[in-house]
């Protein structure tokens, strides 16, 4: 049959495939629902198109961003950025 060199090499491939690629795309697709479950009306948000506002209206699937020319335009919540929104969203640093 197979060498058990080979099978173990092979586990190992799998096992390193798992932990490098496969759960930190599960985590970062948790965080993101979890984020976009915990946004309410006031947040700062970034669109993954790249557009800022300020959410006005949260609906079940959609949101409702208030640009700022003062527009609304209504999204569906997948199409928030992450990690732009909490980039958006950190203290800035002041030099000294």
């Amino acid at each position: 049959m197979g060498n058990p060199q080979q099978l173990i090499m092979m586990g190992l491939i799998i096992l390193v495939f798992y932990f490098f690629m496969i759960r930190p795309q599960i985590k970062k697709q948790k965080d993101q629902k979890k984020f976009v479950d915990d946004l309410k009306k006031g947040d700062k948000v970034v669109t993954t198109a790249g557009i800022h506002g300020r959410i006005v209206d949260l609906a079940e699937t959609t949101i409702l961003i208030e640009t700022e020319g003062g527009g609304k335009i209504r999204f569906d919540k997948t199409a928030i950025s992450l990690d732009a929104s909490k980039a958006l969203n950190a203290p800035v640093a002041t030099k000294s």
